[in-house]
């Protein structure tokens, strides 16, 4: 089978949800964009991994970028242009379309992609955005410290196409793109000589990454006598029996109520369902479907499965053979599918009806697949470029910066992140830090709001792939808060609007970065395209 040809000016690797927002920057100032992605649908965490958006508590007002936000009220608007809903939820500003408790803006992930592929719909009725759905990069061509093409190969038919460009932006899950173009990276522990942060631990480990999660939504049948019992996983006695081996402790069999409390890493206890409608419940966490909003045919209510319970950290995938990979993958199914079984049949009850949920089922048409679990699992953690920066626990941890966990509502004149003269944007999130490959409990510790700084956007060495979404300059500590859905965004946005700028100057990003003056001319573009570079007085009071 021969090779196709294809020439475009930026080589979009991933439509994650960097990616996508790096398509729609790059076409915004006129470049020509192909976007790559191995799944049928664009989006990443928001949509194929099903998981409602992770955000900062002043989301709502500021901290995100105009697209961002866009992305967000056209996901309400979508429910009321498509839904019966009431009129108090329909005029409802702030609408919580699942009124989980995660994020204020729970959601169906079909409904994500339909407001995605609006947004990128423009683009690509005018050419400017091609779109090759199922393809994956398998090779690249670089020359001395540039990337000359990628190979890009269908899924189905195996089809390969060589894609040149100018510049390649990897907005994979795992940095796929890195290995292939030898673009120096880091996986995985850096060690605390390395980077001096606090938390980090004695000794590098590349294969020490966070676990990864299968999600699934599951839906609630009101009916009394609904039984939607799937037939018994084939690894359901192996996840039954599994007590996690961590240190800290796990308190117990992973498949119970019980768990570590991440921040405290103490016991906790949080059940399902409650009869106290004030009690924290896994299944209000990540509600993404409620009936109360709905006027007419209330739907069954429907919650996204993402908790420590199917957390999977028994292997990392990065740089594995893809047959130890299959199998890793497949144990991480199959601990979702036995979560589930477990809750249909042996879950304690807190009514007097015995053991079990048999009303819950899995709902294909939310996640998108055949069998209901999400189309592409949740990783938290991929391979990292070398880049000219690197964000440490020191440049946004609150501990290490001033010794204590500092109320991110009552923070001083003077108690902020490092302040980056190159920001392209900013963000916010606890350090949040998974049960990881080898064997360490939870790491969950508190960060001031941040800025993206350009040089970490930037390889050490290549002068024309940049990363567009978790595999910034980052280290394994700080990837805690720099992989949440608006930062993400922002990285992918950031990214495209560099390469774009680039083309149309003939720059390059080191060029860029060297320069105050090209600087302060592209973060006066970053300004018009209203990407915010700090965060304002409401959060950081003024010296």
């Amino acid at each position: 089978m021969t090779s196709q040809q294809m020439r475009t000016e930026i080589l979009i690797l991933g439509a994650s949800t960097g990616g996508t927002a790096a398509a729609l920057a790059a076409a915004s100032l006129g470049a020509q964009v192909i976007l790559s992605e191995p799944t049928t649908w664009i989006g990443g965490q928001l949509t194929s991994q099903a998981v409602p958006p992770d955000e900062h508590p002043w989301i709502e007002s500021f901290g995100c970028t105009q697209r961002y936000r866009a992305l967000r009220n056209n996901i309400r608007q979508w429910y009321r242009n498509h839904r019966p809903l009431t009129d108090a939820a329909r005029n409802d500003q702030r609408l919580n379309p699942g009124g989980g408790s995660v994020s204020k803006l729970c959601h169906e992930p079909k409904v994500s992609l339909a407001v995605l592929e609006a947004m990128l719909q423009p683009f690509i009725a005018k050419g400017q955005i091609r779109l090759l759905l199922r393809h994956q990069p398998v090779a690249a061509d670089v020359e001395r410290d540039n990337v000359r093409s990628v190979t890009l190969r269908h899924l189905d038919t195996h089809q390969e196409t060589i894609v040149t460009a100018d510049y390649f932006l990897d907005a994979t899950e795992l940095g796929d793109l890195l290995p292939l173009t030898r673009c120096e990276y880091v996986s995985g522990t850096e060690s605390r000589k390395q980077t001096n942060e606090p938390h980090a631990p004695d000794d590098a480990n590349p294969d020490n990454v966070q676990g990864f999660t299968w999600c699934f939504p599951v839906a609630l049948d009101p009916a009394p006598s609904a039984n939607h019992v799937i037939e018994k996983p084939k690894q359901y006695e192996h996840w039954r029996n599994y007590v996690p081996h961590l240190t800290p402790p796990w308190p117990g069999p992973l498949l119970s109520y019980a768990y570590s409390q991440p921040v405290s890493l103490q016991p906790i206890v949080r059940p399902i369902f409650s009869n106290d409608p004030k009690a924290s419940t896994f299944w209000k966490y990540r509600q993404i479907v409620r009936r109360d909003i709905y006027i007419a045919n209330p739907p069954h209510e429907v919650s996204l499965v993402n908790w420590p319970q199917n957390d999977y950290w028994e292997h990392n995938v990065i740089d594995k053979p893809a047959d130890d990979v299959a199998v890793y993958l497949e144990e991480s199914r199959q601990l979702s599918l036995a979560l589930l079984y477990w809750m249909q049949t042996e879950a304690p009850r807190l009514d007097d009806k015995g053991q079990g949920y048999p009303n819950l089922y899995l709902v294909p048409e939310i996640a998108g697949t055949n069998d209901g679990l999400a189309m592409a699992p949740y990783f938290r953690e991929s391979r990292r470029i070398k880049a000219l920066f690197t964000v440490t626990e020191n440049h946004v941890g609150s501990t290490a910066r001033f010794g204590s966990e500092l109320p991110v509502n009552k923070l001083k004149p003077g108690q902020t992140a490092e302040l980056f003269p190159d920001s392209v944007g900013i963000g916010y999130y606890r350090i949040d830090l998974h049960p990881s490959t080898a064997g360490k409990n939870y790491i969950d510790i508190a960060s001031l709001p941040f800025q993206i700084p350009l040089g970490a956007l930037i390889p050490q060495r290549l002068r024309n792939l940049l990363p567009a979404c978790k595999n910034l300059g980052v280290t394994h500590i700080t990837n805690g808060c720099y992989r949440l859905h608006p930062v993400e965004w922002n990285i992918g946005e950031s990214a495209g609007l560099l390469a774009a700028h680039c083309l149309k100057h003939k720059l390059s990003p080191q060029q860029v970065h060297e320069d105050n003056q090209h600087l302060a001319d592209f973060q006066k573009l970053l300004v018009a395209q209203a990407i915010e570079l700090e965060w304002p007085d409401k959060v950081y009071p003024k010296t």
